[in-house]
């Protein structure tokens, strides 16, 4: 009544009366829905009508400290002090203004300072261990939220910062311990299921994770991210198909999302049901087609399908959305090669080098290209920056025997063939692969004989 009796008394200009616990009920209420105008209307009639109230000026600075004025904030609360020294708002308003100044010690300090005045903890045990997260202080943070599920075990938003807790630290089997015993007190707490097998996934006891994953979704048949996990953890068994139907109950229980068509998709592809898979990562591209990974999904099954024209189409969609991404440019240069496209091939591989991929099979591919177009030279500038990462690689050996040899450079060619063989002789037989004019070289098949018969 009281706020429909001020929003009244806006629109008429009249002025009203209220007590002073109305007067805090409506700036709350607007304060909680966001509406700091209307909060501020009502604080500063409120002050007008009780000026020597503590709580309203508190509010004030809350108000304050909303819009970033934390100076006045921090004066009006020097005044408040002086009148009420012992208000546990004042301090916890101080470690709000200290905690937003990044100074979050400070406001440790003052919170343990409200603790010894106040008889509602929780609030403050809260705000404890959301400043010691601050500090990366994570045993204190759990204990602090710890404190607050014992208060109240319902508290859901504490129990799920325990779990984070012992999260960043790696304590997952401790992170057991504490759900369990968590889960004895409060056993139809989906959340708390839910958690543990989070947990039990991440040390991969993928059975207990779906056990706990089960109980979740038993309890509430419309946990969206209960049955996500399950599926998850479904997939982990290497069973696909009732992975399949878990995240398909996603769908049903909430609006479509990539990320679910994605891994439904992945999971017929695994069953090698291709045209399913195909369907679904169509769906996922359409539901968001800014979504690279379905779209590299979609090239890398054509790709495997032998279908290159529709890989390539694929592919150049995953590059338009993340152009800096190595894996793409691989496949990239892959498809090409297939269609025949090679200068395309080589600009795949040659950006999968500016991007840091530099795998011996990305050296290999840019030679072998390289040669095959007939730039020789390229080709052996290529090897040698391969050899400075691959030392006494044969791949990259038996290529510049061969190369040199192509380009008539045979006192160089000999050397690395000779090298290549101490390394490895029975590869020789790549050269015949790569270079047969160069294998059926007589200097090149006497070498070879000379070194099979040192051999035996």
């Amino acid at each position: 009544m009281s706020l429909v009796k001020f929003e009244s008394m806006l629109k008429t200009n009249n002025v009203y009366f209220f007590d002073l616990v109305e007067f805090e009920d409506i700036i709350i209420h607007y304060l909680e829905a966001g509406k700091h105008a209307l909060a501020k209307k009502a604080l500063k009639l409120g002050l007008e009508q009780h000026p020597t109230s503590i709580d309203l000026k508190l509010l004030q600075v809350e108000l304050y400290v909303f819009e970033g004025d934390l100076n006045k904030a921090s004066i009006l609360l020097k005044r408040i002090e002086r009148i009420a020294p012992n208000n546990d708002e004042i301090f916890i308003q101080r470690a709000t203004i200290s905690s937003k100044s990044g100074n979050h010690k400070e406001a440790i300090a003052n919170l343990l300072k409200a603790l010894t005045l106040t008889e509602d903890s929780i609030d403050v045990w809260s705000l404890l261990g959301m400043e010691y997260l601050y500090i990366d202080d994570f045993d204190n943070a759990r204990l602090n939220f710890e404190k607050c599920l014992e208060q109240d075990i319902e508290d859901y938003a504490a129990l799920y910062n325990v779990v984070y807790c012992f999260d960043m630290e790696k304590k997952h089997e401790d992170s057991i311990i504490y759900l369990n015993d968590y889960i004895n007190k409060n056993p139809y707490c989906e959340v708390a299921w839910h958690q543990l097998g989070r947990q039990y996934f991440i040390l991969e006891r993928f059975k207990e994770a779906l056990n706990a994953f089960d109980y979740a979704v038993l309890i509430d048949e419309y946990f969206i991210g209960g049955y996500l996990e399950k599926a998850k953890t479904l997939e982990e068994l290497k069973e696909y198909q009732a992975a399949i139907d878990n995240y398909l109950i996603t769908l049903e229980l909430d609006d479509p999302t990539a990320f679910a068509y994605v891994r439904i998709g992945e999971c017929y592809e695994k069953l090698e049901k291709y045209a399913a898979a195909i369907s679904y990562y169509k769906k996922a591209v359409h539901e968001d087609p800014l979504l690279d990974r379905g779209w590299i999904l979609l090239a890398n099954l054509y790709y495997d399908n032998k279908n290159y024209q529709k890989a390539s189409y694929y592919i150049s969609k995953a590059l338009k959305i993340d152009e800096a991404n190595p894996v793409y440019w691989r496949r990239y240069a892959e498809i090409n090669i297939k269609l025949n496209f090679f200068e395309e091939a080589v600009t795949g591989f040659e950006n999968c080098l500016s991007l840091k991929d530099d795998g011996i099979e990305i050296y290999i591919g840019l030679t072998d290209i390289l040669s095959f177009l007939g730039e020789f030279n390229d080709a052996i500038s290529v090897l040698y920056t391969a050899q400075k990462l691959y030392k006494n690689f044969v791949e990259i050996e038996y290529r510049l025997a061969g190369l040199f040899f192509v380009l008539n450079k045979e006192n160089h060619g000999l050397d690395h063939l000779i090298a290549a063989m101490k390394t490895d002789y029975e590869y020789h037989i790549i050269l015949n692969e790569l270079y047969p004019t160069v294998f059926e070289n007589k200097k090149v098949q006497t070498l070879i004989a000379n070194f099979k018969k040192a051999l035996e």
